[in-house]
């Protein structure tokens, strides 16, 4: 199959982040300070994925600010000809230091919001004075004129403040607003129980952001990740797995998602050791599930094979125990009704969360 070079690459620069939210989507298994790349690494693999054909770079952790480095890493991004969008949380972020990223010719930014409230968002969190925190660093964004998106995670404790949310990326100036509905991997398979949406606050969401895009057209872009375990199709993995992105994890690993190591059979190629564009043409994590060749029945078959690819793969393997299989979404999987079934089970649960721990 002929492979497109990607558009955007995922830099996760940290895994370190004060913050303890029980649906982050960093491994488990935490990679300490001291395994990161260091700033003239992470410089060189900028420019590797500019002469790649990368045009959005996108700043993650962790919480990325915890990088003393980052303005640094701001201004090797934009030599190499980068699109620069930082996601944080917004904690440990300054005015000086935010005017500081401006002068570094930082493009965008992404801040993500646990809850509408300090008592939903520091519980959630886990750090307490979080929202009043973020709510200064949203105000000086403003200030400063950075295009800013608010990503909204959301799932059974919080769900019902979807309108609010979507009232204060309004008020906040925001271009657009991510309604992400949990995605249950890393530390949210941990917390299923307490995180699992009812399949009527699935619904109810749907026409939530229905309405709100029809009323806010011109005015906010509103993404939206459903709660695919209430879904009848799945989620399109990335895209299409090893066709538009990257991830490279805080020590050099090179991922086609950012839960692929979820996948016990791939092997991952290391930026310390490998050039970015063989990984991305050569790699064999990259050319495991590209195309439809690997695909197994209903999906090797189904008219939807080019739409959703068979979805996601790292969602197949969790629930599924192969990879390779159709993702339990799909209403055509054998193992749907059991899915269905599941996700109403964890929906009723009453257990506490898990709270992410902390990187070394």
């Amino acid at each position: 199959m002929s492979i497109n070079p990607p558009i955007a690459m995922l830099a996760e620069l940290t895994h370190r982040c004060p913050l303890s939210c029980p649906y982050c989507s960093n491994p488990v298994e935490l990679t300490r300070r001291d395994a990161e790349l260091d700033t003239a690494t992470w410089a060189d693999v900028f420019r590797q994925a500019a002469d790649l054909g990368v045009l959005q770079l996108h700043l993650s952790g962790g919480e990325p600010v915890s990088r003393r480095d980052l303005v640094d890493l701001v201004v090797a991004a934009r030599e190499a000809g980068l699109y620069t969008n930082l996601i944080t949380s917004g904690i440990g972020l300054t005015e000086k230091r935010l005017t500081e990223l401006d002068a570094a010719g930082l493009d965008h930014i992404q801040l993500s919001l646990q809850g509408t409230d300090a008592e939903m968002a520091d519980r959630i969190g886990g750090y307490r004075g979080g929202f009043a925190r973020k709510m200064d660093v949203a105000r000086w964004i403003g200030e400063i004129g950075f295009p800013l998106t608010l990503n909204a995670v959301l799932h059974r404790q919080n769900l019902h403040q979807l309108p609010r949310a979507i009232e204060m990326a309004v008020e906040m100036g925001a271009r657009r607003i991510e309604v992400a509905t949990v995605q249950f991997h890393g530390w949210a398979l941990l917390s299923r129980d307490a995180l699992m949406p009812t399949r009527e606050q699935a619904r109810e969401a749907d026409a939530i952001v229905a309405e709100a895009r029809a009323r806010l057209k011109g005015t906010l872009v509103i993404d939206y990740v459903p709660a695919d375990y209430h879904s009848d199709y799945p989620k399109r993995c990335m895209g299409g797995w090893g066709t538009t992105g990257l991830n490279v994890a805080p020590d050099g690993l090179v991922l086609p998602c950012h839960a692929a190591q979820t996948i016990p059979t791939l092997h991952f190629d290391n930026v310390r050791e490998k050039r970015l564009r063989e990984i991305w043409y050569e790699g064999a994590a990259f050319n495991a599930f590209r195309g439809t060749e690997w695909m197994q029945e209903p999906c090797r078959s189904c008219e939807r094979r080019e739409v959703d690819f068979g979805g996601c793969r790292c969602q197949a393997m969790a629930l599924v125990g192969d990879a390779a299989a159709t993702d339990p979404v799909c209403i055509k999987s054998p193992h749907h009704g059991e899915l269905q079934e599941r996700a109403d089970a964890f929906a009723a649960g009453e257990a506490g969360f898990t709270a992410r721990a902390a990187a070394g």
